[in-house]
C-alpha cells in the first residue's frame, strides 16, 4: 500500500526527510536500506532499518529514494537510472501513499495546496498553515519547512500547506496539488538545473492541479500560469486585481477571483512592504481555492507572526539596527530584503552583509543589485568562499562603494557544517566591520544572497552566529 515497485527500497540520504521516508516504508512492511556519505549518520538508524554501504544498488532494489538535494548526475543516482531504477523523492512518496490508501479503503487521500517561488515560500507556506488552522481545519505545513510531508500524511491530516523546492518537484513526478502557486522565478540553484529553463520547468509542476496560482507581476511566473493546464489559473498582483486575480484596491487586500472581496488591509500585513503583501495574498488564494471564508483569512493574518531570519531586528547597538535575513539566500531576496530597509526607515542607510555560496548566479547579479541601491548603501561586507569574485563585481558596477572582505581564518576558522550552532565563524569579523562602517540610524543588514553551507550549517545557523555576534557588540560596551 505504498505505491511503489515490489522488493526492497534503497532511501540515499540519512536527513530528517529520508529517514521519515525510512520509516514510512518500514511501517508498510517494505524492506528498505539507508544510505548515506557521513558514516555517523547511519549508526543509529531506526529499527528494522538496514544501513547500505556497499557499491552499487543493493540486490532487488528498484526504488529509489533519493534526496532532493541529489542531482540527476549523482553518481548514485545515474547509476540507479542507468540500471532502470526508478528515482523520487520523499514527497512523491508521500503523494503515492497517501493515494494507495484511499485505494485500498482507508482514510481519503489529503488535499495538497502547494506553495513553491525563488522566494517568499517559507513565510506564504506559514501564512497559509495559519489561515488553515484558523478556520478550523485538520492542517499542518510541511515539505521544504522542515516537516516532511510523508510524516504529515502518516499522521492524517486531511489538508496539507506544502512548501516545495525546486528540487523535490523535480523528484515529485506524480502529484497533483489541488491547488499550486509559483510566486516567482529568479535565477538560483542554476547548477543544479542546468540553468534558467531547467529551474523554470520543474517550477511549472506546482501548477497542474485543479487550481493554478502565480505572481503576475514577476514575468516568469505570469508566463508559467499562462502555460499551465490547469482547469482554473488565478494571479496576485500588487496592482488592481481583475475578475480572475486577487490584488490590491484602495488599500486593501481583494478576492476577485472566488468571490471573497476585501479581505484583510494592506498596512497591516506582516512582514510588511511588497514581497510580504504578494505572499499574504497568494496564501489567500490558495486557502479561498480549498473553500476558505473570506472572514477567516483576514482574522489569521493580521495576527500572522513570521519566522525567524527574515528581516528580523537582533539588535540595536550606538544606534545602528541590525537585521537578520539569512533567508535570503539569491539576489532576488536580498534585493527585497534591501528595499524594505528603505521601506521601513526612510532615509536610513544599510550596510550589506553579503557572500556564500553561489549557486550558479553569475557574482555581477550582486554586483548589480549594488549598484541599484549605491544612494542607500553606506557599505558593503563580504563573507564566504566565493567572496573575490562578489567584490570584484561590487568594483565594477558601484565603484568608490566601501567594501570590506572577511577572509577566510581573518576571525578564526571557517564553520564546517558539522560544527554545533554556537560556533560563529566570520561572523564577529564581519558584524565588527560593519559596525565599523555604519552611523547612527542606519542598518545593518544580513541578507547573503547566497547559500550557507560553505561556512555554516544552514541559513538559520549563519543567522544565529550573527545575531550572536551583534550581542557580542554589546558585550564590548
Amino acid at each position: 500500500m505504498i505505491g511503489v515497485s515490489s522488493g526492497p527500497v534503497l532511501v540515499a540520504g540519512a536527513g530528517i526527510s529520508g529517514l521519515a521516508a525510512a520509516v514510512a516504508l518500514r511501517d508498510a512492511g517494505t524492506p528498505v536500506f539507508v544510505s548515506d556519505d557521513r558514516a555517523d549518520a547511519l549508526a543509529a538508524l531506526p529499527d528494522g532499518v538496514r544501513p547500505w554501504t556497499g557499491d552499487g544498488l543493493p540486490d532487488g532494489v528498484a526504488t529509489i529514494v533519493t534526496s532532493p538535494g541529489r542531482r540527476p548526475d549523482h553518481p548514485l543516482v545515474a547509476e540507479a537510472a542507468a540500471a532502470g531504477a526508478e528515482i523520487i523523492g520523499e514527497p512523491e512518496l508521500a503523494w503515492r501513499i497517501g493515494v494507495a490508501r484511499a485505494d485500498a479503503g482507508g482514510a481519503p487521500a489529503p488535499a495538497w495546496l502547494v506553495v513553491t517561488g525563488t522566494n517568499g515560500k517559507t513565510t506564504t507556506t506559514e501564512m497559509l498553515a495559519a489561515i488553515l488552522r484558523g478556520a478550523g481545519l485538520d492542517s499542518v505545513a510541511c515539505g521544504n519547512i522542515g516537516y516532511p510531508v510523508v510524516s504529515a500524511v502518516a499522521a492524517g491530516h486531511r489538508v496539507l500547506a506544502v512548501e516545495l523546492s525546486s528540487f523535490q518537484l523535480h523528484w515529485s513526478p506524480s502529484v497533483r496539488p489541488a491547488a499550486g502557486v509559483v510566486l516567482n522565478v529568479a535565477e538560483d540553484h542554476l547548477d543544479w538545473h542546468g540553468g534558467m529553463s531547467g529551474y523554470a520547468t520543474a517550477k511549472a509542476a506546482a501548477l497542474v492541479g485543479d487550481v493554478a496560482v502565480a505572481g503576475v507581476d514577476d514575468p516568469v511566473a505570469a508566463r508559467l500560469l499562462a502555460g499551465s493546464s490547469a482547469p482554473r489559473r488565478v494571479g496576485v498582483t500588487l496592482g488592481e486585481p481583475g475578475p480572475d486575480q486577487l490584488g490590491v484596491a484602495g488599500g486593501m487586500l481583494t478576492d476577485r477571483a472566488f468571490g471573497g472581496g476585501e479581505l484583510l488591509p494592506a498596512a497591516g500585513v506582516v512582514p510588511p512592504g511588497p514581497p510580504g503583501i504578494v505572499d499574504a495574498l497568494a496564501a489567500s488564494a490558495l486557502a479561498r481555492a480549498h473553500g476558505v471564508a473570506a472572514t477567516d483569512i483576514g482574522a489569521a493574518l493580521t495576527s500572522f507572526t513570521p519566522g525567524p531570519h527574515r528581516s528580523a531586528p537582533v539588535g540595536e547597538h550606538a544606534g545602528v539596527v541590525y537585521l537578520d535575513d539569512s533567508k535570503a539566500t539569491n539576489p532576488h531576496a536580498a534585493d527585497a530584503a534591501l528595499a524594505a530597509v528603505a521601506a521601513r526607515r526612510p532615509g536610513a542607510r544599510a550596510v550589506w552583509v553579503v557572500g556564500g555560496l553561489l549557486k550558479g548566479v553569475a557574482p555581477d547579479a550582486l554586483g548589480a543589485l549594488a549598484a541599484v541601491h549605491r544612494e542607500r548603501l553606506a557599505g558593503v561586507v563580504v563573507i564566504g568562499t566565493e567572496r573575490t569574485p562578489i567584490v570584484e563585481a561590487l568594483g565594477r558596477h558601484a565603484p568608490g562603494l566601501p567594501v570590506r572582505e572577511v577572509r577566510e581564518g581573518h576571525d578564526g576558522s571557517m564553520v564546517p557544517s558539522h560544527q554545533p550552532s554556537d560556533q560563529l565563524g566570520p561572523m564577529p569579523a564581519a558584524v565588527g566591520a560593519a559596525a565599523s562602517m555604519a552611523r547612527p540610524g542606519d542598518v545593518v543588514l544580513l541578507a547573503p544572497a547566497a547559500a550557507s553551507m560553505d561556512q555554516f550549517r544552514d541559513y538559520a545557523h549563519r543567522g544565529d552566529a550573527f545575531a550572536a555576534a551583534v550581542a557580542r557588540l554589546g558585550g564590548r560596551g
